[in-house]
């Protein structure tokens, strides 16, 4: 049920409880819902939802200095993570009920011990997500998905029924084609909404309950698709491909140098939010598929193509698909330091977008407002070469 509270009147709304990630969740707990917070898009949030459960996105904080974090994680564990668990030390998110990590990577899937032990909240599940697509692979995440539907069900006391899960299925994929949808706006030239306005929406939106995410999308999508088109002069058209960006920091600093960014391949963003499960097959058949096969990630190898040729594109041809569809002038590869998946992955994908014709920057940050702004130059010394 949306609750009665609830505010969805466009960017008003998104700049909210962007500034205020908590609020919402907050007000949720005082009503009485229970909250299970998660990192990485790879986690089945459909599943917490069909518990009757309000999944939360666990975001770090760009803005304030990791301190507690580091006498519990090496200073080597991805910077995004350390943030996350510190800023969970330190109470920001001490409204939830539970915890749930998947296998992503090594920073993610390593740590979860000194997550549940450090919180001891009431309900926390390791979610085991192989790394290959082999079916073998898909019948064995099928029975993980079972077993954390199992563990869910006996933390809220009720079994979580298949029309359960159809139900939150059907919610989530329909805030995923809303998202889709405001994404379509960007393709005009110049965009209807700008890079930093998207990021914006999409943090704001991955801190609500699904049917209130939605409703906030979707009064943004009629709000922007009112505007008219701008007279002001064209600028390059870019696109940014790296982890979990929560914060408008980065994408605030590219357009703030002379370009716009029309799309993006990040979580959250398209990576997360092109794929949807397939309704006409078993629930837990569809989501297994989704998670595992069609949701594209560094940490996930294809075992597609006979060749290194279809191996390339069948890991990274989404990205090709949307470089053609936004008209993409160039392409920011934004990654963070000790970043194993994407760290490894990148002269592959640098020399698959070349290859498109595309120029491509490739940047190592640390997660931290600290760090964003010694880019400057580079992203305008790139910026420089598209125009010339």
């Amino acid at each position: 049920m949306v609750g009665k509270t609830f505010e969805a009147k466009g960017m008003s709304s998104v700049e909210k409880y962007y500034q205020v990630y908590t609020q919402r969740t907050r007000e949720l707990k005082g009503e009485g819902r229970g909250i299970i917070g998660y990192l990485c898009a790879l986690t089945p949030a459909e599943i917490i939802t069909a518990a009757g459960l309000i999944p939360f996105r666990i975001k770090g904080g760009v803005r304030e200095p990791v301190t507690k974090a580091d006498a519990q994680m090496e200073t080597l564990v991805c910077p995004l993570v350390r943030s996350c668990f510190d800023v969970t030390l330190k109470g920001t998110y001490d409204f939830l009920d539970g915890l749930v990590i998947p296998h992503a990577c090594d920073s993610i899937a390593r740590t979860y011990e000194i997550w549940k032990y450090n919180l001891q909240l009431p309900f926390s599940h390791y979610v085991n997500l192989p790394h290959t697509t082999s079916s073998s692979s898909l019948e064995f995440f099928k029975a993980e998905l079972e077993l954390f539907r199992k563990r869910l069900a006996g933390f809220v006391g009720r079994e979580i029924t298949d029309d359960d899960l159809i139900k939150a299925i059907k919610a989530h994929n329909q805030n995923r084609a809303q998202i889709k949808k405001l994404y379509g706006l960007r393709k005009s030239d110049p965009p209807l909404i700008s890079g930093v306005e998207m990021t914006m929406v999409l943090v704001a939106a991955m801190g609500l309950p699904v049917e209130e995410s939605t409703q906030l999308v979707s009064s943004v999508v009629e709000q922007v698709e009112q505007r008219g088109s701008s007279s002001s002069g064209k600028l390059p058209r870019l696109m940014v491909l790296g982890g979990q960006i929560d914060d408008i920091a980065f994408i605030e600093l590219v357009e703030s140098s002379g370009a716009t960014v029309v799309t993006d391949e990040l979580c959250p963003g398209t990576r997360e939010y092109r794929p949807e499960v397939d309704t006409d097959k078993n629930p837990i058949d569809g989501l297994a598929e989704r998670y595992l096969v069609k949701l594209s990630c560094s940490r996930t190898h294809r075992v597609e193509g006979e060749t290194y040729h279809k191996y390339v594109e069948a890991m990274f041809g989404d990205i090709g698909h949307s470089v053609k569809d936004f008209k993409v002038d160039g392409v920011i590869l934004y990654i963070y330091k000790y970043c194993d998946p994407l760290g490894f992955d990148a002269p592959v994908i640098k020399g698959y977008i070349e290859s498109l014709g595309i120029p491509v920057l490739h940047l190592e940050d640390e997660y931290s407002i600290a760090s964003v702004g010694r880019l400057r130059t580079r992203v305008q010394a790139f910026l420089e070469m598209i125009k010339r």
